[in-house]
């Protein structure tokens, strides 16, 4: 059974910083490319950030550019996010989710990305 848990969400003020994990189980991690999406009340959901399953390529949305990083440590089968000075309207539920991929590519859309987590929820004051 596949399994995606995230975690390191919460409440905090506009500027601020939080690192969300994203723990897999039930597939061989290092065959995964991993993503991390947001959606916001009443919108889509958008991609965030993905990462290679090697780790070696990333990809980051426009607007978290130079304020998110995205890294995974295969050995303990996880996936973070850091995110730094983080806006109100970055306030949504953010899921990680798992990509089957055959070569060490980074998707980026939410189109292969075949397992998802419950979400965990960042609330952003401002």
């Amino acid at each position: 059974q596949v399994q995606l848990v995230e975690s390191g969400g919460g409440l905090v003020q506009a500027g601020g910083s939080l690192r969300l994990s994203c723990a897999v189980s039930g597939l061989t991690f290092s065959s995964y490319a991993m993503g991390w999406f947001l959606q916001a009340p009443g919108k889509e959901r958008e991609i965030v950030a993905a990462i290679s399953r090697s780790g070696d390529s990333v990809y980051y949305a426009d607007f978290v550019k130079g304020r998110f990083t995205i890294s995974r440590d295969n050995a303990k089968n996880t996936v973070y996010l850091q995110m730094t000075s983080l806006k109100p309207e970055e306030t949504a539920v953010y899921y990680c989710a798992a990509a089957h991929v055959y070569r060490d590519y980074v998707p980026r859309d939410r189109g292969p990305f075949q397992y998802w987590g419950q979400g965990t929820q960042v609330t952003v004051s401002s």
